[in-house]
């Protein structure tokens, strides 16, 4: 595990320190301010599921490839070849 400077230690314990020692405080919160808090929570919740996703797919790639399986054998795969009709064609001149 990657160690922290001694900045960032110092940063650490002091915000530690304050949240465990403040006292109350008597302060007026705003209505609003569950709402910031709903969007906070939603998107911790949307940030997760996207990582989850994609450790999920790179996850399932390694097993698959280690198990020799391959999700793209029975699929039809269309060619890219663009066929224009001749009386389309006369058309459009």
């Amino acid at each position: 595990m990657k160690k922290l400077s001694k900045i960032a230690q110092v940063a650490f314990f002091a915000a530690a320190f304050a949240v465990l020692f403040s006292g109350t405080a008597d302060a007026y919160i705003d209505p609003s301010v569950m709402n910031y808090a709903i969007q906070a929570v939603a998107g911790v919740v949307i940030a997760v599921g996207a990582a989850a996703g994609i450790y999920w797919r790179k996850a399932k790639k390694k097993i698959d490839k280690s198990l020799g399986i391959d999700e793209n054998r029975n699929k039809e795969v269309e060619s890219d070849d663009i066929m224009l009709d001749q009386a389309e064609d006369k058309q459009d001149k």
